[in-house]
């Protein structure tokens, strides 16, 4: 199955337009659809709708960034409000910056210092992401393909699959009623004493052994913030013992983010924002490896009224169940050995 991705190219359009022609050509050349919106004009309603519809279409954001700020919108720019509607829409951000010792013509550079302000504080923005610095066409072409290369290997998305090659529903239905009927014969075998239940209680130590060892870093994005902050490590073992209890119904990845954002938050002073408070893409990435671990399965999410896949739903699996229970079995017998026998005092009355 060959899978597309689409590629939003946000930069200026009067002084960079043989960068930006390299880029359409390069995304192209690797398979990917590179989207840009130079027909449009931002500072039009309709149009903008349709310029933030085709932003949180695509799977990737790629900025492009010299010495302008290109065209105004208020008091920002539309490649700054290109940027601010991909983070919202949880986008991989990645940035191609121009070097300081790259050669520039001076008529191609902002001249109001206001202008320039704005843009070294947006460039300071982008360098908080994916990025990296271009010194000319042949050296941009080299980095675009760096950092686009590396980011679609570590970093998958959903992308576009022709229809002819999408899964039929009734495949998918199928494959589900046989993935429930497998859990069902599982539960099954699982008889006290024999070799099964010792090989599954092993696995569920090991798997917890895994999760106990093993951080991921969350960022967390703040009604009154612009970016994302607060990033602290988080032990695989915490999250997935916070989680456990909310996936014994489906939640969906936003659901999933929703909830982290509010029970983690480190600054308890201030509110996270609604849609994703943490990071998508690593909300799926910690919920990736509980699937590789066998803790949760995913099952996609689709419109009744669409075959696309619009979103996935998570939920434990009866390994993911067992292995829950055998940590807080744990966790609430830990202190048994440690508690006093009630008959001890009753012996010991009257000796001295």
């Amino acid at each position: 199955m060959i899978k597309k991705y689409f590629v939003y190219i946000s930069s200026p359009q009067d002084d960079l337009k043989a960068e930006r022609r390299e880029l359409v050509r390069l995304v192209s050349e690797m398979g990917a659809i590179p989207v840009t919106m130079d027909a449009f004009d931002y500072n039009n309603e309709e149009d903008r709708k349709i310029i933030h519809k085709s932003i949180e279409e695509c799977d990737y954001f790629l900025n492009l960034t010299a010495y302008k700020c290109g065209e105004a919108v208020g008091k920002s720019f539309v490649m700054e409000c290109e940027y601010f509607h991909a983070l919202k829409a949880a986008l991989p951000m990645l940035a191609l910056i121009i070097s300081p010792k790259a050669r520039w013509k001076d008529s191609k550079k902002e001249k109001k210092p206001a202008a320039i302000k704005a843009l070294d504080a947006f460039k300071k923005k982008l360098e908080g992401h994916t990025s990296d610095t271009w010194t000319n066409l042949g050296d941009l072409r080299q980095k675009a393909l760096g950092i686009l290369s590396r980011e679609m290997n570590l970093n998958p998305r959903r992308g576009w699959v022709h229809s002819t090659e999408a899964v039929k529903p009734m495949v998918a239905n199928e494959l589900a009623r046989l993935l429930q009927e497998n859990e069902s014969l599982r539960s099954l075998i699982k008889i006290e004493g024999t070799d099964i239940v010792k090989k599954v209680q092993d696995q569920i130590k090991y798997t917890l052994k895994v999760l106990a060892i093993n951080r991921i870093s969350l960022s967390f994005y703040y009604t009154n913030g612009e970016n994302w902050e607060n990033s602290r490590p988080f032990r695989y073992l915490r999250l997935f013992m916070l989680l456990a209890p909310e996936l014994s119904t489906p939640k969906t990845t936003e659901e999933i983010s929703h909830f982290l954002g509010n029970i983690i938050n480190p600054d308890l002073d201030r509110i996270v924002r609604k849609d994703y408070p943490t990071p998508s893409n690593t909300v799926k990435k910690i919920m990736s490896d509980f699937f590789l671990l066998k803790l949760v399965k995913c099952t996609a999410k689709q419109a009744l009224d669409a075959p696309a896949v619009n979103d996935e739903d998570w939920e434990l699996t009866e390994f993911g169940k067992e292995t829950f229970a055998a940590y807080r079995f744990r966790q609430m017998t830990h202190h048994l050995k440690n508690v006093e026998n009630p008959e001890e005092p009753a012996k010991n009355k009257g000796k001295k």
